[in-house]
């Protein structure tokens, strides 16, 4: 069963290693502005069994702009162009598209590629050191500024010693827990515009919510 999840992350830019996590992060928002990277992506269920793997590669333009290449074990891709969402499954020739806005929400993508005011959308708190990385929490906010309905109840982001993120945890309603892990990153890399462009290839199911 494929379980592909839209977890669109960015990267961090090197600032000082004495940083806590927190303020690593919006530094990553002011001064990264696009990125490159391979990823590795766990999904658990409640009791810890996995439920699925997958690996590819992710690049993204703020704002709002990303591409995920997902490669193995089912090529699937996800393009967000700046004002729609779209999601290509390769095998079943099927293509979803929706506007941005309504598919990402208070999403890691919104966290991360978005604007600049990241705490309007998320409540930051620090959540320690452990295997030698500095976590934070984001938790998704309502228009009232608390926590919404929102497919993940919380998002947990990791830093090396080198302020660079390198993990991210995604806990959603249902107790699934998703791992992404990140290397091979390239900070403000030139993009072209076409890589965050997606036409539905001839024949394929086009589907819009």
């Amino acid at each position: 069963m494929k379980y592909f999840l839209a977890a669109l992350i960015l990267y961090a830019s090197p600032i000082s290693a004495h940083a806590d996590a927190i303020e690593k992060l919006k530094t990553f928002i002011t001064a990264t502005h696009s990125a490159q990277a391979n990823f590795t992506q766990e999904v658990r269920d409640q009791n810890g069994k996995l439920i699925q793997k997958a690996s590819g590669i992710m690049q993204f333009q703020r704002p709002g702009k990303f591409r995920w290449a997902y490669q193995k074990p089912y090529e699937q891709l996800i393009v967000g162009d700046g004002t729609k969402f779209w999601l290509y499954d390769v095998d079943l020739n099927q293509v979803t598209v929706r506007k941005l806005d309504a598919a990402l929400g208070s999403s890691p993508a919104a966290l991360l590629s978005g604007s600049n005011e990241i705490e309007r959308g998320f409540a930051l708190t620090e959540n320690g050191s452990r295997d030698n990385l500095e976590w934070l929490q984001a938790t998704p906010r309502g228009q009232s500024g608390k926590e919404q309905d929102s497919s993940f109840n919380k998002i947990l982001m990791a830093f090396n010693i080198h302020s660079e993120l390198v993990v991210m945890e995604l806990n959603d309603m249902f107790g699934h827990k998703t791992v992404l892990r990140f290397s091979d990153m390239q900070h403000n890399p030139k993009l072209s515009d076409q890589q965050f462009r997606f036409t539905p290839p001839k024949g394929a199911d086009v589907l819009s919510e």
